[in-house]
């Protein structure tokens, strides 16, 4: 069935990965702390590279991260770093292999201490979605004052690649922040409220 009239955000158009991660996943509130953890991690390996990149090689690293089960994770020796430092199929970086391990490490942390991680991360945004109102991408900066208090207080606990540009990009993908283009067709539709 063909597409008539339908306007999605510019960055999402030309490529068929972009266009369906933007149609169900991007923007739309996670409530779910095995998802939470997926975009931090993704979010982290993306720095200095592009999304495309990332979503190109989600899979891979699903498969390389045991689903993004942060209990596993947390366990990862240094054979599992090793291990993940040969796979071609993801973003070999020691770095950010190392700090994921660690994250997932944090984050149970905070599920002991608040319940849930979900529960812990918006609070940063008092519990509701921040619907902003972009006419286009050049409108949307890279960082914002809840990005900057979520990453303060993220490595405050002892997280890594948690910084302010990174944190703003979970929050867009994990729908903390509304910051489709207002023309397109997922603005209106996504929850303003958390449920």
């Amino acid at each position: 069935m063909a597409e008539l009239n339908i306007y999605r955000c510019s960055w999402a158009n030309g490529n068929s990965l972009m266009k369906t991660y933007h149609d169900k996943e991007w923007g739309m509130p996670v409530h779910d702390d095995r998802l939470h953890f997926e975009f931090m991690v993704l979010d982290a390996f993306q720095a200095g590279l592009s999304w495309l990149t990332v979503l190109n090689k989600r899979e891979n690293f699903r498969f390389a991260f045991n689903n993004f089960d942060y209990n596993r994770v947390a366990l990862y020796s240094d054979s599992d770093i090793k291990k993940l430092l040969s796979n071609e199929g993801i973003i070999r970086n020691k770095l950010k292999v190392e700090a994921t391990i660690n994250n997932a490490k944090r984050f149970i942390e905070i599920i002991a201490e608040y319940g849930s991680f979900d529960k812990y991360i918006w609070q940063f945004v008092g519990n509701n979605v921040i619907k902003n109102k972009r006419k286009t991408i050049k409108e949307i900066p890279s960082h914002s004052s809840e990005s900057d208090a979520m990453s303060k207080a993220l490595i405050k606990k002892g997280f890594r690649f948690a910084g302010t540009t990174i944190c703003y990009s979970y929050m867009q993908a994990a729908g903390l922040v509304n910051d489709h283009e207002i023309n397109c067709f997922r603005y209106d539709s996504l929850p303003d409220k958390i449920i």
